[in-house]
């Protein structure tokens, strides 16, 4: 047999599939809570961070189900097999084997929008801040509503980024956000995004963007990486300390 071509593999991927053979062979049974992300971590050799992608992988791809507020439980073998019953068939879906970490993006982020931030201080027009401003108010206005702010979330960041001039920094922050609409990050989202945690988001973009209009680069850089270190925050949470919430509501303007 012909040797294949071995290619590189994410890490939260690597670590998904060492949990389902585990399943496969048993070692937890359907309907059984699999151990703390802090063990599986510990056991693994990997950080806690890249246990949880791996864990939201398996829940999208319906291996497993997250309950807020109580674990992550094993599903019946149809649902992760394509079969009709389980509580996860009705989500399953099959993952890009491309598709980005969303915990891992923030901190790639962190340190490229960092700098962008800075930037953006020195080089920012005119209509750059009003862009930026018009944003924010699209993110209030939105969180008002009771409805999450992610179309005003990408208008500022892309403001920022547009008003350095440089076309590979602009398209290396929009494919940041054509990762961030995947559907790794909508499910981290859908457990831990609610409207106050964006009232307290809309606050680090206004700390940047008043940095910005004051043309202090040093300062749009911390508000910057304040702004990533928290939502990573946001993010981390445990499953059994995160709260419930209510539904989210589909923004009127981000239907696909």
């Amino acid at each position: 047999m012909p040797l294949q071509t071995v290619g590189p593999q994410r890490l939260y991927r690597q670590i998904a599939e060492q949990l389902r053979s585990l399943i496969t062979a048993g070692e937890w049974a359907v309907g059984e809570r699999l151990p703390a992300e802090r063990d599986l971590a510990r056991q693994l050799g990997v950080s806690r961070p890249s246990v949880r992608e791996a864990l939201i992988a398996m829940e999208v791809e319906g291996w497993l189900e997250v309950r807020t507020g109580s674990g992550v439980y094993v599903l019946e073998r149809t649902a992760a097999k394509g079969g009709k019953s389980g509580a996860g068939s009705a989500h399953k879906e099959k993952l890009s084997p491309d598709e980005w970490g969303p915990l891992e993006l923030i901190r790639a982020r962190r340190v490229v929008e960092g700098e962008i931030a800075a930037m953006a201080a020195t080089q920012a027009g005119r209509k750059h801040v009003a862009a930026m401003s018009k944003a924010i108010a699209s993110m209030k206005a939105d969180a008002d509503e009771g409805t999450l702010p992610l179309d005003g979330d990408r208008a500022f960041h892309t403001a920022i980024v547009e008003s350095c001039g440089n076309a590979v920094l602009i398209e290396t922050v929009q494919r940041f956000w054509d990762s961030r609409r995947g559907p790794l990050f909508e499910r981290l989202g859908g457990h831990f995004e609610t409207v106050d945690s964006w009232r307290a988001a809309i606050d680090e973009h206004e700390a940047i963007y008043n940095a910005v209009r004051a043309r202090d680069a040093d300062a749009a850089r911390r508000a910057m990486h304040a702004h990533m270190d928290r939502s990573h925050e946001r993010f981390s949470v445990s499953w059994r300390r995160a709260k419930a919430k209510t539904p989210r509501t589909p923004h009127p303007k981000s239907k696909r």
